[in-house]
């Protein structure tokens, strides 16, 4: 299905019935990867999935967001809907996008549960192999800028940026590029123990895009959290051990 909102076409579903449930999509997929997850508790629950502006089907933002950006434009998507009252699951970037949401001070709906699964949100600390990249970078990004370079060097130049930073920021296109380094160099660790709302947790001990340590600082921070290892799983734990996942899920939405 689509909808429009602010001139944006954004793609989006709706699955089961009954009590609400918003599935929030990690960096740079579709909703479908999410299907898993709604089939666990559409049974008995709601469930929204989206593709976020930028991601999937929908419109790419016509500017760089912000998480607070993509957080009310949740809030606009829900209301379109008439959601009052919802639980929230995010995976990675979509963790990101419900911590800023869950933290604030007051919201137009009610969040009732929250599941984090392989959550961004926490800055790694830099290691000094990093810092030089990142000063080089700086660097060559800059000069590139002179009319000598672009004169002279400027496809070697933008060859040279293309191989620089991660996967997901190679693979976007320029906004959604500005996009995942706001995302990225924001630190939401201040944000965790303003969360009212119970969390669940869910990881995989071999993350190496959110590594497990984050999940233990969520856990510790956020004020009635708990967590759930998946053993042997990486970032998208939740297809690598399914069957776990789905049994953890149904107990936490009391699902029988």
């Amino acid at each position: 299905m689509k909808m429009n909102i602010d001139n944006y076409s954004i793609n989006y579903k709706i699955t089961g019935h009954g009590e609400t449930v918003v599935i929030l999509q990690g960096w740079g997929t579709s909703m479908d990867l999410y299907d898993t997850i709604a089939g666990s508790i559409n049974s008995h629950y709601r469930v929204i999935q989206l593709d976020f502006p930028g991601f999937g089907q929908s419109d790419e933002p016509k500017e760089p967001w912000s998480v607070d950006d993509y957080a009310d434009f949740v809030l606009k998507f829900l209301n379109k809907l008439e959601v009052k009252e919802a639980s929230f699951i995010g995976h990675s970037y979509g963790g990101r996008v419900i911590i800023k949401l869950a933290s604030r001070d007051s919201l137009p709906i009610k969040i009732n549960k929250l599941v984090l699964i392989d959550s961004a949100g926490i800055l790694p600390k830099k290691t000094f192999k990093q810092k030089v990249r990142i000063k080089i970078f700086k660097t060559v990004n800059r000069l590139s800028r002179t009319k000598l370079a672009q004169a002279f060097f400027k496809d070697a130049i933008e060859s040279w940026k293309s191989k620089q930073g991660s996967a997901d920021y190679r693979n976007a296109s320029p906004i959604m590029r500005q996009c995942l380094v706001k995302a990225v160099n924001e630190d939401l660790t201040a944000y965790l123990s303003k969360i009212k709302a119970e969390t669940l947790l869910i990881w995989g001990d071999k993350d190496t895009a959110t590594p497990i340590s984050d999940a233990y600082i969520m856990e510790k921070a956020i004020p009635n959290a708990g967590l759930v290892v998946l053993k042997g799983a990486g970032h998208y734990s939740f297809l690598d051990q399914p069957y776990i996942f789905d049994r953890v899920m149904k107990s936490y939405f009391k699902i029988s």
